[in-house]
């Protein structure tokens, strides 16, 4: 029985060898991985849906690179062929640290160059080659990045140096390429999107890791363009970057494409229709606020504030969540992200027309009242800068009867003594503003305050009355009990 099934086997290995002398290198096409998983209904969206497979090992450099003839040099009927040809001339990845395949690495980025002036002559002829040359951009670009030196550690972007990655000359000619495609009106939606489907996207966010900012300008342009045209990817889309957000929140707390990627939600959330959907409003609690928790905030700050802000302008009803998310989340121990923070707080301030949707004007102006007596001198002006917005002081003069109490205090103690003559002028204006603007009240807080600050004086005397008494009772206690020793 054992010799039996060592011949079948023998049997089933003899029918699966392969004659080395029939393998060519450019007849060799890699199909795209998700092709055989298209079907009609594919815009269903699974959770296995997002999660892109890994980059597949890329081909091997060709030993030899034969130089193709320019396409106005052969007949029209070989031109065809020869796009082909020069197609999958590209579809491998040069070694730029490796000084012999100069050649090589030349040959290729002229092949290149030569695709592109085709594709601006107009005689590519994308319905006959898109699925070759989607074929050879995903070999290009669809790649592991290397782990970066500085580990999850977070480093400001402005102090550290720009990695550019040495494969550059190449990547930007093939993106050049992927971006053409998608803009062409020659390319048909409804066969593209076989290739440009939910892999090949999701595959493209994960590039947003990339930290070349170069490329992820071209990743930038290209996938905004993608939202506009193909619209059967659109939900998809949102909820990739979504998880992509999600994971940098709760995870990583590291990623270079943040900023990007926020810019693009930017133009999304500016097409918003009105009445806003119930998922765009999630999107703004559930991904947006979160985001102003991670260190890294700085880096993409301005991207997520614009965010934020146009979410507001178009409902005011979602200043109330906004701000209190932001107070939720607000630094305890950084202060260059609190001067962000406020800095934030007067836009989204701005962007309300009136204050019957915010009920948290108390706890909001309580978070400033700590803010204008902190000893950082640059979140105290910051907070106190707030007052010079004109649309801000007349909400707060709407809001005077809640505000004022709330914030007397702080003013006072830092008329008491800051540090900062800045501050302290900056206080003395705030405070005058008050006083013209409703005198009644501000002497009204200023008699609750002398009324607790007497309160307090006399509190803090009974407590050192009471620690002088047991004092005086416990010096009496050892006297008594002292023993003299001759």
């Amino acid at each position: 029985m054992f010799n039996k099934i060592i011949k079948l086997a023998h049997k089933k290995c003899s029918k699966l060898e392969i004659p080395e002398s029939g393998l060519q290198f450019y007849e060799v096409v890699v199909k795209h991985a998700s092709r055989a998983a298209t079907t009609t209904n594919a815009t269903t969206t699974t959770n296995s849906d997002l999660q892109s497979p890994p980059p597949s090992a890329p081909p091997l450099v060709p030993t030899l690179i034969e130089p193709l003839p320019p396409l106005r040099d052969v007949e029209e009927s070989e031109r065809r062929e020869l796009i082909l040809r020069k197609i999958q001339g590209c579809c491998f990845l040069c070694d730029f640290s490796d000084t012999n395949s100069v050649n090589g690495r030349e040959t290729k980025r002229q092949t290149l160059e030569e695709l592109i002036e085709i594709i601006q002559s107009g005689s590519f002829g994308f319905s006959e080659n898109q699925e070759d040359l989607i074929n050879m951009v995903s070999i290009n670009i669809f790649r592991c990045f290397p782990p970066s030196p500085r580990g999850t550690e977070y480093l400001d972007p402005e102090e550290d140096e720009r990695y550019l990655d040495p494969s550059w000359p190449h990547l930007q000619l093939v993106y050049d390429i992927l971006l053409r495609y998608v803009v062409s009106p020659e390319t048909d939606i409804k066969t593209s999107k076989r290739y440009i489907d939910h892999i090949f996207v999701m595959k493209l966010i994960d590039l947003f890791d990339s930290e070349d900012p170069r490329e992820r300008e071209y990743l930038k342009t290209i996938l905004h363009r993608i939202y506009g045209k193909y619209m059967v990817h659109r939900p998809f889309i949102r909820k990739a970057i979504n998880n992509v957000f999600y994971r940098f929140i709760f995870e990583t707390q590291r990623h270079n494409g943040i900023s990007d990627l926020l810019e693009i939600h930017a133009s999304i959330i500016n097409g918003f229709a009105l009445p806003m959907k119930e998922e765009h409003k999630l999107f703004l609690i559930r991904t947006l606020i979160p985001l102003h928790k991670p260190k890294a905030i700085s880096s993409y700050h301005q991207q997520l504030s614009y965010c934020v802000v146009q979410f507001v302008e178009k409902d005011n009803r979602l200043a109330d969540p906004v701000i209190k998310g932001m107070l939720k989340y607000w630094p305890v121990t950084n202060s260059q992200k609190e001067v962000l923070f406020l800095g934030e707080l007067e836009v989204v301030l701005e962007a309300t027309q009136c204050t019957d949707s915010l009920r948290c004007m108390a706890s909001l102006f309580r978070q400033i009242g700590r803010c204008l007596n902190s000893p950082q001198f640059q979140v105290a002006e910051r907070a106190l800068y707030l007052w010079n917005n004109e649309h801000i002081l007349s909400l707060i003069a709407q809001n005077r009867n809640v505000i004022l109490p709330v914030i007397f205090e702080a003013l006072e103690n830092n008329m008491k003594g800051h540090w900062s003559r800045t501050v302290y002028g900056l206080t003395a204006n705030v405070r005058k503003l008050f006083l013209e603007m409703d005198f009644e009240l501000f002497e009204e807080c200023q008699k609750q305050y002398l009324e607790k600050e007497a309160k307090a004086r006399e509190l803090e005397e009974k407590r050192e009355l009471t620690w002088k008494t047991l004092e005086a009772v416990a010096s009496q206690a050892v006297s008594e009990d002292m023993v003299l020793v001759n």
